[in-house]
């Protein structure tokens, strides 16, 4: 997400990140450690440490393919660039759609349909578009394409879920034969960066102006420069990329003419078919099946980086979870470790704030380390916890946590969080909905009512705390329990402005301060992307980046 500067708009139509409604192998994330290789080894024990590694980069293929079969967990509803805000449409999308930059698997950002940019002056930046760039259909890329594909995110009639990255934005304008300026109404820190996922796309203004309405759909798919192209879409069951021979990139040319995405809901259903051959690959593996696959003679399963923390979103602000005292509580009645044991088999950490340390780009690790310490700290100690409840009232309340059947890890962190609270005295009462209703809740205020937790599974689209610390801001539409804190609005406001790495990086750790001592969400545990690859393919980059980086491309024939 991402924060606005001084004295400007804050539009309240930004729909949330829906990664809950849908069937999560739920990972969160974790630092960039440097380590690589295969996970492997037994699961930890109730007393051990989690055994895992995370994989840079998985062994290099030995030739093309000449297809691959990846599952998917949801079928999207569009590939519209515009309305991709979710697991299902942006892992395909990042195949076959391309951004002004690119963010890399390593989280940094780099050129891509700009070969370069400029920011002459604090409300302005200046994109040099790439020359003999062909869309799919042939035709060449002009800075047309970029201005009218970017501004497509702020017409109301389109409704963008991406429209929060244009909040700031003036206008958006040719000023040379490939060349494109952005004017900002206020400095704004963050639009660059978001030109490396989403909200840079670039499509063809042609394909925008004949698809209308159309655009994105099974029938008409979309025209973009990525290294596939849309082939067919066969709702119920599958999408299908061919690979894009006149893709301008040598280093991301697809090793494979061909990708199959077929849309398999069932967790179950997933781990068989990676066991019988009958898909080649899929992120998000459900956990409860990581031992199972881990020794699996069909493949390999792996870890990587991630920018994700599985979060209790605090709701209802009203009753006995308005006070801050009683959050903190709950927070450290929650058995953290017991939880990650329970739910991601082992896989992962404790969430000390409520963004991954990999997010701090360009800030020295021994000061981000130095922001991580001096937050607040919520230790598990359930009497501890009991003596701050019941000093701050807590006699019996009830509380109705909300959850649904997607998986076993959503279904156990429902449970933890009714203990916990069961542990400082409240009285909690679980709330089992269907996934679509699940959904409701990060959509629509009336199905959040009477609910007073709910959880979530976090990540940032760009390598910045501050796309995630925004939720938070008072009147934003992510910030479901509609908390307000004027010193935490004034740190984000004065953080975006900021320019200066530095400047920019204390005033976002003291929005986080704010943040981790009033607790509007309480963060649980972070876990690596997982992935798994069939005997048959290679080369992947575990990454979080796999929702905007062409992936699919570097995926060929194992040796």
């Amino acid at each position: 997400m991402s924060v606005p500067g001084p004295g400007a708009p804050r539009p309240t139509s930004r729909r949330p990140r829906r990664l809950l409604a849908t069937a999560l192998a739920a990972v969160a994330a974790l630092t960039a450690s440097g380590c690589s290789g295969v996970a492997h080894g037994s699961h930890p024990s109730a007393s051990e440490t989690a055994a895992y590694r995370l994989t840079a980069r998985t062994p290099a293929p030995a030739g093309d393919i000449d297809s691959f079969t990846w599952s998917i967990f949801a079928e999207p509803t569009s590939i519209d660039y515009t309305q991709s805000y979710d697991y299902p449409p942006n892992q395909i999308l990042a195949n076959v759609c391309e951004s002004l930059l690119r963010w890399n698997p390593d989280l940094t950002t780099s050129p891509s349909l700009a070969t370069s940019y400029a920011n002459p002056t604090p409300t302005t930046w200046v994109y040099r578009i790439r020359p003999g760039v062909h869309f799919h259909d042939g035709t060449l890329l002009t800075a047309h394409d970029v201005v009218v594909s970017l501004s497509r995110n702020m017409d109301p009639s389109v409704a963008s879920d991406w429209s929060y990255a244009y909040r700031n934005v003036k206008s958006i304008r040719q000023t040379g034969p490939m060349q494109v300026t952005v004017t900002l109404r206020t400095p704004d820190s963050t639009f660059n960066q978001y030109m490396a996922t989403a909200p840079g796309t670039i499509e063809s203004a042609a394909t925008l102006a004949k698809d209308g309405s159309n655009y994105g759909n099974p029938t008409d798919g979309v025209n973009c420069t990525g290294p596939f192209s849309f082939s067919s879409w066969t709702p119920g069951q599958s999408l299908v990329l061919k690979r894009f021979d006149d893709y301008w990139d040598p280093q991301l040319k697809a090793k494979s003419a061909q990708v199959k995405f077929v849309f398999l809901a069932d967790p179950t259903t997933r781990v068989n078919a990676f066991q019988t051959g009958e898909v080649d690959g899929g992120w998000m593996v459900p956990p409860d099946a990581y031992g199972q696959l881990e020794s699996s003679p069909a493949g390999s399963l792996y870890f990587g980086r991630n920018t994700t923390v599985a979060e209790e979103i605090v709701n209802n602000l009203k009753g006995p979870l308005g006070n801050p005292t009683v959050r903190q509580a709950l927070l450290m009645a929650i058995d953290r470790k017991g939880l990650i044991k329970a739910g991601v088999d082992g896989v992962g950490d404790v969430a000390n704030s409520m963004v991954t340390p990999n997010t701090w780009t360009g800030v020295p690790n021994s000061v981000v380390q130095g922001y991580l310490k001096a937050l607040p700290s919520y230790p598990y100690d359930p009497a501890r916890a009991k003596a701050m409840a019941a000093k701050a009232g807590v006699h019996g309340q009830t509380v109705v946590i909300a959850t649904s059947p997607l998986d076993s890890e959503t279904t156990i962190t429902a449970q933890a969080v009714a203990q916990a609270a069961t542990a400082i005295g409240l009285k909690p009462q679980i709330d089992t909905v269907s996934a679509d209703k699940y959904t409701a809740l990060f959509t629509d205020p009336a199905a959040r009512k009477g609910i007073d937790l709910f959880v979530t599974f976090w990540y940032t689209n760009i390598t910045d705390p501050l796309d995630m610390y925004s939720s938070l801001e008072t009147g934003q539409f992510s910030n479901y329990g509609n908390w307000s804190d004027p010193a935490f609005d004034t740190a984000l406001n004065r953080a975006v402005a900021a320019y200066n790495p530095a400047q920019h990086a204390a005033w976002t750790a003291a929005a986080q301060q704010i943040a981790m001592q009033q607790l509007p969400w309480l963060p649980l545990y972070s876990a690596p992307v997982s992935v798994f690859l069939g005997k048959r393919i290679t080369g992947v980059q575990p990454s979080i980046a796999y929702l905007y980086y062409p992936w699919a491309a570097e995926i060929g024939a194992k040796a």
